[in-house]
This record gives structure tokens, C-alpha cells and sequence, in this order.
């Protein structure tokens, strides 16, 4: 999609951080964008921010781990722009629950928010962006916990592997209808996702349980709140998805700090071939 202008994307989680940087990269571009997000105060304060600039952008609220929401808002959208090219599934939440404290309610949203709206994302909008034939692409927000496991919250990483797992999937089997797929897959972006506790569903935090106030857990927390603080430009992340999503990148990252981690993930898993690879299977 070399010739973005006059082009119409939906993207989610667009009040704030990586979506409101997506977004703004977008309306540059000359995309018309229908902003998705739960927070209706911060929804509006985006869009009315971006029409400033004579942007041609609107918002629509929705909880994207709620499917029907997720359906209402994608009718605003065919509504108001008819058509649609590109999809931002953007929104996500970091998880709750480290080892040992796992609860069915973390999981649940953690999935619901991460995993399941791109899901439902992409079966929702796949279908809008083949109807015009003019081609389109979509592009979903993983992580760099994506690639590499690790950190205090595992369905986190659990729901971004299954963003990447369904975006590598999904690229060969769209290309020919032609649509492009690409995953974001950011370090440390200066966001709010530290503060993802503020969407939680009502009476979800009191079935946590207080956060660690010491301890490697505690540390490692501490940790992840600097690193995010002091994070890339969310806006500088939207200009690399605008364009990943000109030249159809397969993968969008935002720095190489992770690099050696991802090589020695890969290398590790050689060494598993390694260890089987004079060994007859038997049959």
C-alpha cells in the first residue's frame, strides 16, 4: 500500500500511547482513522487533538474484548467512511497474576483484551477489506515479550506469542486476496500499559491481592515502570507501522535492544535438533 492518502484504518487502543502514535502517523499520511478505545474521556481528547491538525478522524468507544462491541464499532465505521483498508489491533493490557498467583479472572482478561479482539479483530475486518477489492492490511500489536518469554506475568507473554503465532499464519493465507499482515513487536514504549489496571473489569482488582512490596517480584516490577518511563516515542513507533504497512513488513520492531535475546532463543532451539539429530525416529 505504497499511496496511503484517502485510505480509511481502524485502530484500537487509540486514546493513548502506541494507538494514539499510530493513529497520528496515520492521519498524516492522509488515512482517514476511526480511533477505537474504552476510555471515552481520552477518546475524545485524541480525536478533537488530531481534527486540529484537519485531520479527517473520528472515534467510536468500545471494550474490544467484547465481541459484540467490537461489531458495533466496525458498523460506525463502514457508517461513516464506507470503506475500510487498513486494521490496527492495538489495544492490550499487561496481565495480572505472576507464578503462584494466577487467577481464571487474570487470564480471562488478559486474553480477552490481547489475544481474543485480534482475533475476533480480524474476523470482523478481514472480511470488510476483501469486500472493496482494493487490497488493504492489517497489522497487530504483539510485543518483543512475544518472542522472548520472561517477566512477571506470563499470560501476558501467552497472549502475545498467540499474536505472532496467528500473524505468521495468517500472512500467507491473505497475501493472495491482497492483504498484507504484519505484527508489532515494540521493546520499552513510553505508554500506560503499567497503568492497564485503570480498564480492569469492575471488581477484578480485589481478586488479585495486593502486589508484592519486596522481593525479586517486586524488583523486577520496579524495573519494568523505569524501563517504560523512559521508553521511545510512541509517536516515532506510529511512523515505523506507517511504513511497515507501505512496504508490507512481515515483522515491525522498534529498536534492536532484543536482538542478542531473540538469536539465543532461536539458538537454543537448534541445540534441540542437536541433541536428536543422529537418532532414528521410530515408526
Amino acid at each position: 500500500m505504497k499511496d496511503l492518502s484517502g485510505k480509511t484504518a481502524f485502530v484500537t487502543g487509540a486514546a493513548s500511547g502506541i494507538g494514539l502514535g499510530i493513529a497520528t502517523a496515520l492521519s498524516q499520511a492522509g488515512v482517514k482513522v476511526m480511533l477505537c478505545d474504552i476510555e471515552e474521556e481520552a477518546l475524545a481528547q485524541a480525536v478533537a487533538t488530531l481534527k486540529l491538525t484537519n485531520a479527517d478522524v473520528d472515534g467510536v468507544r468500545a471494550d474490544v474484548s467484547l465481541k459484540a462491541e467490537l461489531q458495533i464499532a466496525a458498523d460506525a465505521t463502514v457508517a461513516r467512511y464506507d470503506k475500510i483498508h487498513i486494521l490496527v489491533n492495538n489495544a492490550g493490557v499487561g496481565g495480572a497474576g505472576y507464578y503462584g498467583h494466577w487467577s481464571d479472572a487474570g487470564w480471562n482478561w488478559a486474553l480477552g483484551v490481547n489475544l481474543m479482539s485480534v482475533i475476533w479483530g480480524i474476523e470482523i475486518f478481514g472480511p470488510l477489506i476483501e469486500a472493496h477489492g482494493e487490497g488493504g492490511q492489517i497489522v497487530s500489536t504483539a510485543s518483543i515479550a512475544g518472542l522472548i518469554s520472561g517477566g512477571v506475568a506470563p499470560s501476558y507473554n501467552v497472549s502475545k506469542y498467540g499474536v505472532v503465532a496467528l500473524s505468521e499464519g495468517l500472512r500467507s493465507t491473505l497475501a493472495p486476496r491482497a492483504i498484507g499482515v504484519s505484527v508489532l513487536c515494540p521493546g520499552f514504549v513510553r505508554t500506560q500499559i503499567t497503568n492497564s489496571l485503570r480498564n480492569a473489569p469492575q471488581g477484578f482488582v480485589s481478586t488479585l491481592g495486593p502486589l508484592p512490596t519486596e522481593g525479586p517480584i517486586a524488583e523486577l516490577i520496579k524495573e519494568f515502570q523505569g524501563r517504560v518511563s523512559k521508553g521511545i516515542d510512541p509517536l516515532y513507533v506510529g511512523e515505523l507501522v506507517r511504513e511497515g504497512i507501505e512496504d508490507d513488513w512481515p515483522y515491525i520492531f522498534t529498536d534492536t535492544e532484543f536482538e542478542p535475546l531473540i538469536d539465543d532463543r532461536f539458538a537454543a532451539i537448534k541445540k534441540g535438533f542437536d541433541h536428536i539429530r543422529e537418532r532414528q525416529p521410530r515408526r
